[in-house]
């Protein structure tokens, strides 16, 4: 499996304060099935992003590492304006291995009507925005139907493996599989800061997928759209999605119930 979002690179925000435990995140990766990692250091308020810096991290990394897995480098994106004004003058020094894939992280608290716009700008510079843990942000938890246009206008969107395993609670877990059901995943991602309490863990989000959804989807989401985006190609065909609302009466009455009482909010 193929990790796009992981905070691997010590001391530099939440993720490994320390080289020793980068490398047991490793270890603890590779003891899951993950065979490469993309290290997603923040750039937001709290913690300055600098690629140089980055850049050393991850090699002191991979001189310890013994290659077990395969390492790349990108940023978790906070969407303000400075970093937006920056990414539009540097259109790579943000992205996956300094392609076209951009992880885009949204405020908790609010998302500005202007994002539309943002996103088409950052489109037009060249980059293709992920949008990483939907189903984590309270914003989109109220009103998940927003999701819809930005995945029309070419979005797309990575949910966390802990989501599946009702890590991060009910609500995350299921609006995940909502997402899912409504074809609105691309990848899942561990987002691991530590070994501890945000593990770099997805088999057990892979095996929920491939027995609910089918394996070719588990294997879609894990591995074959994650190696495109960390090889920088383009996506590979995608079933279609459907509007979010769709077939509701369809489903199994205690769900519908279940997710009744989530859009009510």
């Amino acid at each position: 499996m193929i990790d796009i979002h992981h905070h691997l690179l010590f001391g530099l925000d939440d993720g490994a304060r320390d080289i020793d435990v980068s490398l047991a995140m490793i270890d603890a990766a590779v003891a899951d099935g993950i065979t490469h990692i993309v290290c997603t250091p923040h750039s937001n308020h709290r913690y300055e992003f600098n690629p140089q810096i980055n850049e050393e991290r991850l090699n002191a990394i991979r001189e310890r590492g013994n290659g077990k897995v395969t390492l790349g480098l990108g940023c978790d994106f906070h969407l303000s304006y400075d970093n937006i004004l920056d990414a539009l003058q540097h259109p790579r020094k943000y992205t996956i291995n300094q392609r076209q894939y951009l992880l885009v992280e949204f405020a908790d608290l609010s998302i500005p009507t202007s994002i539309n716009e943002t996103f088409y700008e950052l489109t037009i510079a060249g980059m293709r925005p992920i949008i990483t843990h939907p189903e984590r942000n309270g914003v989109i938890q109220k009103n998940p139907e927003r999701m819809e246009e930005w995945l029309q206008s070419g979005c797309l969107v990575q949910i966390t493996a802990g989501s599946l395993t009702s890590r991060f609670g009910k609500t995350a877990q299921i609006l995940s599989h909502r997402f899912l059901e409504k074809n609105w995943v691309h990848f899942i991602a561990t987002d691991a800061h530590n070994i501890e309490s945000r593990p770099p863990r997805m088999r057990g989000a892979y095996d929920i997928i491939a027995k609910r959804y089918g394996q070719e989807t588990a294997d879609r989401l894990c591995l074959s759209n994650p190696r495109a985006v960390f090889l920088g190609e383009n996506m590979p065909p995608q079933p279609e999605g459907h509007n979010l609302h769709k077939d509701e009466d369809e489903m199994p009455r205690r769900k519908q119930s279940l997710l009744s009482r989530l859009f009510s909010r």
